[in-house]
């Protein structure tokens, strides 16, 4: 059987696709646990400093199956039976929470419901000039999940957060940047490679560095201290320049060089 979801490394940066092509990747139970249990392996994987999320063949996810699906979790029955947030929540928990690798969405293609949840959940996103955004949930009677409570304001701010999702918008790739879902917009045929190069570049700086500003700016969310947040700016600070990474960069810019850093 043709898994739903595949990996592929390059370097340091791990693609995770969804590979449900004919069904334009909408969201099985095994799909949706499979995204979260991929994103769970490469947060683990030191060689992995970014992470990529994007959709096989012409779409990034359509969203839950609501066709059905067979039931499906990765944990034991009685963790399963306890588990009151399910994958729409552990969407966004492994990637912001238990993730504090850069994760780029590449958004290749119609992103809706719950996959538009997916899509927001990363920390940022590349968007193909065709690839259309919907949350869709008026339609079917249903209420926002899979973390765009939270991440659409973040994104785009109150109001237009609630005129995204009562108006039923459908937002398309040039108008995802205007909107604040995006910060990118790719033509089609170079997509993959712009998504592949995008990464890439990111790997150009340490990954201590990266996961530490990833956790502060996440842990920035979670408290409403000031104080609190400035003590933890202060420790990862210390904890950057402390690593054999931070003398190296500091080296580096002293001598005019490019830096190579290690992870360490």
């Amino acid at each position: 059987m043709t898994p739903l979801v595949t990996t592929s490394d390059k370097g340091h940066v791990r693609t995770i696709t969804l590979n449900r092509p004919a069904k334009k990747n909408a969201l099985s139970q095994e799909l949706a646990w499979g995204v979260v249990e991929a994103v769970d392996e490469a947060a683990k994987d030191d060689n992995v400093w970014v992470v990529a999320i994007t959709g096989s063949g012409d779409a990034f996810c359509a969203g839950l199956d609501l066709s059905g699906s067979e039931p499906y979790s990765p944990f034991p029955p009685m963790t399963a039976q306890l588990d009151d947030v399910g994958w729409v929540g552990h969407f966004l928990l492994s990637i912001r929470k238990r993730c504090d690798k850069p994760v780029v969405g590449g958004i290749n293609g119609v992103a809706v419901g719950a996959g538009l949840g997916l899509a927001m959940s990363c920390d940022v996103r590349l968007i193909a000039s065709s690839a259309r955004l919907m949350a869709g949930y008026t339609r079917i009677g249903g209420s926002p999940d899979a973390g765009l409570t939270i991440t659409l304001p973040q994104a785009m701010g109150y109001e237009k957060a609630m005129r995204f999702m009562m108006e039923n918008r459908t937002v398309t790739g040039a108008e995802a940047i205007e909107w604040g879902m995006a910060g990118e917009v790719v033509e089609d045929a170079r997509f993959a490679d712009r998504l592949a190069e995008y990464c890439e570049q990111l790997c150009e700086w340490s990954p201590i560095t990266m996961r530490l500003l990833k956790r502060g700016i996440v842990k920035s969310y979670e408290t409403t201290d000031l104080e609190t947040q400035l003590r933890y700016e202060v420790s990862n600070i210390r904890r950057a320049f402390g690593s054999q990474d931070g003398q190296e960069a500091r080296r580096a810019f002293l001598e005019k060089r490019k830096p190579v850093f290690q992870g360490r």
